[in-house]
Parts: C-alpha cells; structure tokens; sequence
C-alpha cells in the first residue's frame, strides 16, 4: 500500500488532470451546443435529487456479480430483470479496437485465458471462459461484447452505466454512440469513465450521450469543472466522498448528481443515504433492496 504522505502530491496531480481537461472540453460543449441532439436530462436519466435519508437507486456493480460472472450476460440479464433501476459494466477495448466487458487489465482473474485485454483480440477474447472460475454451472460463459449487452437492453428493458475503461479513441467512442442510437438507447445509457481524454472524446464524438465523470479524488471545484464540462453528474469512490460529504449538497444544488461506488454493507449503505447520495453501486443488489425496504420503509 502506498505512504498517504506520498500519495497526496499524485492525488493532486490526478485531480488537476481532470480539471485541465474539463477546462479544454469546456470548449467543445460550447461549440457543440448549437448542433447537437438535445441529451435527456440528470432528472430524466437520475431522477430528482434526494434528500438525506431517500432512497437512492441501485445501479449493479458489473452486472451484480454476487449472483453470477461480472461482466457477463447471465449476471447482466439477471440484475434487469430483478428490477434494479440500472445496471453497471465495464467496456475495454481489444487489440483490434471492439468494445468487450471486461474490468480488469488482463483476462486472469475472471476467465481461463492469460494476457493483457489491449494485447488480445476479439476472436481471443471470444473463445475464454468467463465462466467456469465462478461457478460450474457457468463453464463455457463468453466474454461479450458491447453490442450483446446493447441489444440485452432492448429485449430486456432497464438502463447501463457504462464504465470506459482505459483512454478511448473518438474512433472508438463514435462507433460505441453509433451502436446505441441504432438500437434507441440515447435516453438509456449513461457513458462515464476515469480518463479525462475519453471523458473529452465523449463530448466531441457523442454529445448527444448522457455522460458522468467517474473520480477516484474529488476535486477542488468539481461542481465548476463539471457544469463546464455537460456531465449529468459524477461517479465518486466512497472514500472520497468520506472526505467531502458537504460535495453532496454542492453538487445537488447545482443541479448534477452524485453516486458512490462500491458499497457492499449496511453500515456503508447507511451512511452515503444519510448524505443524499442519488445513486449506489453495489455487487448484491438484491441485499441493497432487501436493506432499503426494511430501513427506509420502501
């Protein structure tokens, strides 16, 4: 584990990045705004603002992996059809620039396969088994692919966080856009993401899409950065907001939204619900539910 001493300067760092990179973005929004689609609004996408002590929805941490593989289309096709008002998964590109869910740099830890996720193509990362290390029942589970998940949401209902994973391209962004508008997705998928250069390539080659920032620190003047940029809202580590909780009402008065990701306990859950937080990401979305329902009487 890193010395917290060292850390902050690359805190800082990292947060400045963010900051400097919304700053040039900024710029885009401004020229785009005139052209581009209207994007549904953080109401229309994330609901009203909640209150201290409000429900906030749920959104399944890849796909709700308690219950199944993260990141594959049995989990995510479970957490739809559980009624949970979304579900989150992570994009990575291949070696030959598609779109498959995949959290991790490399394929180890949830498939049977070894090697980086950049160096592998699609044909190889289809023929893994993204099954088999979770349960048996699930031996011979794919890797998918955007577009899978894409049309899961069509045939099932409900609505993707979409976490970018690593720096994209605007090659890469557009054709991700392409496969959503096809499909009639714009009011039903969130695109987010840790680089601020994907977070750009956004704003550029998509900006009909309902996008957040997803941050490891929150920055000083996130609520200036954030409005400059267009986003709905952030995506915000728990332990981040364990520092800024006033962030909260910041951002909710300014209109944007804020979820916290992952949060697994009752002591975690009751504590980002007692600020107002809008959204929670957690692995067991049935226990979140089961939780909300006996403590806030939903």
């Amino acid at each position: 584990m890193p010395d917290a001493a060292a850390s902050a300067p690359r805190e800082r760092i990292y947060a400045l990045l963010i900051v400097c990179v919304l700053a040039v973005a900024s710029m885009l929004v401004i020229a785009l705004a005139d052209v581009a689609p209207a994007r549904a609004t953080a109401t229309d996408m994330l609901g009203q603002a909640r209150d201290p002590g409000e429900r906030a929805f749920i959104a399944a941490h890849r796909g709700g992996g308690a219950t199944a593989p993260e990141n594959t289309l049995p989990a995510i096709r479970e957490a739809l059809r559980g009624g949970f008002e979304y579900v989150e998964v992570d994009l990575a590109l291949s070696a030959d620039g598609h779109a498959v869910l995949m959290h991790d740099k490399t394929v180890d830890r949830t498939t049977d396969g070894h090697g980086r996720v950049v160096d592998l193509t699609l044909a190889q990362l289809r023929a893994l088994d993204a099954g088999r290390t979770f349960a048996p029942a699930y031996r011979g589970t794919p890797v998918p692919t955007a577009e899978e998940v894409l049309d899961l949401l069509v045939t099932e209902g409900g609505r993707a966080l979409l976490d970018l994973k690593g720096r994209w391209d605007a090659g890469a962004v557009a054709t991700l856009a392409a496969q959503i508008e096809v499909r009639g997705l714009s009011n039903r998928v969130v695109a987010a993401g840790f680089d601020a250069r994907t977070l750009a390539a956004l704003v550029a080659q998509a900006p009909e899409l309902s996008r957040m920032a997803t941050l490891k620190v929150i920055p000083d003047d996130i609520v200036e950065a954030a409005q400059q940029f267009g986003v709905s809202g952030v995506i915000v580590d728990r332990r981040a907001l364990a520092k800024r909780p006033e962030v909260v009402d910041e951002l909710h008065a300014a209109g944007l939204r804020i979820v916290v990701y992952t949060l697994n306990s009752d002591r975690q859950w009751g504590e980002v619900t007692d600020l107002g937080v809008d959204g929670i990401v957690t692995d067991d979305p049935v226990m979140l539910d089961d939780w909300q329902r006996t403590a806030l009487g939903r």
